[in-house]
């Protein structure tokens, strides 16, 4: 099976929402609903609201404390850092993170997740031909995400929001991440695919210096992904995924 890669890849890294699983949609929503409730008792009525822009440029892929730092700075407001366990209804960067995070939680909790389908196929075929796999999110429920659609079995290695604290590994753009991931799977980073929705996810693969970056373009942003440093852009890994060419000979 060809997987539209180069040759001396040897390790996949995948990033999970939007590519993985059918989450991001429901990330964007949870943030959009406390950021435009936070602007709205700042602001009253009038207020300029959390849009599709805010959301790919400042939140899609970060930490959730650094999306929230990013947002707010972008918009000149300053608030306390507050800590970890800040009520949701602080006003602090990580009580919107925690409020956030609340509301991530119901919809998931009220609509359940999916996951691709490609995808999945993507993962097994990588996985059939001898490569190794890793799961690479700034999300703290990653490893519930996984378990909920059955697949955590799939990835050799995680590295998610709660590894990342507690190996204090810098988040996207950052390359830190992936590059645990690498590191934890026995492979170079020059032997390594990161495939990303987010471009912040498209700067960790740059920066990281990784054999080669995928860019899923799920929102129409091709463009975008590709100057963040994508080395290809599908809109689906079922693109990627063809017979060789053998296969498509036929038999002699």
């Amino acid at each position: 099976m060809y997987l539209g890669l180069p040759e001396s890849v040897r390790a996949c890294l995948f990033d999970l929402d939007g590519v993985i699983t059918k989450t991001a949609v429901v990330h964007k929503a949870a943030w959009k609903e406390t950021f435009d409730d936070f602007l709205r008792g700042r602001d009253g009525e009038g207020f300029r609201p959390f849009g599709d822009d805010d959301y790919d440029r400042y939140v899609d892929g970060r930490p959730r404390a650094d999306g929230v730092r990013a947002f707010l700075d972008s918009r000149g407001i300053r608030l306390p850092e507050g800590g970890e366990d800040d009520p949701p209804d602080r006003l602090s960067v990580h009580g919107l993170g925690n409020r956030k995070n609340e509301l991530l939680l119901e919809k998931i909790r009220k609509e359940g997740v999916e996951a691709y389908p490609a995808s999945v196929r993507y993962v097994r075929a990588v996985r059939d031909a001898g490569l190794r796999t890793a799961v690479v999110s700034s999300s703290r429920n990653c490893r519930d995400v996984l378990a909920s659609v059955g697949i955590e079995e799939l990835f050799d290695v995680r590295i998610d929001g709660v590894v990342a604290a507690e190996r204090s590994l810098p988040g996207k753009p950052a390359p830190d991440t992936f590059l645990a991931a690498a590191r934890d799977l026995g492979v170079d980073a020059a032997a390594s695919a990161v495939f990303e929705d987010a471009l912040a996810g498209m700067d960790a693969g740059r920066s990281g210096h990784f054999g080669y970056v995928v860019g899923v373009d799920r929102v129409g942003q091709a463009r975008e992904l590709r100057e963040h440093g994508a080395d290809t852009v599908v809109t689906d890994l079922e693109e990627l995924l063809l017979p060789d060419a053998a296969d498509l000979e036929g038999p002699p």
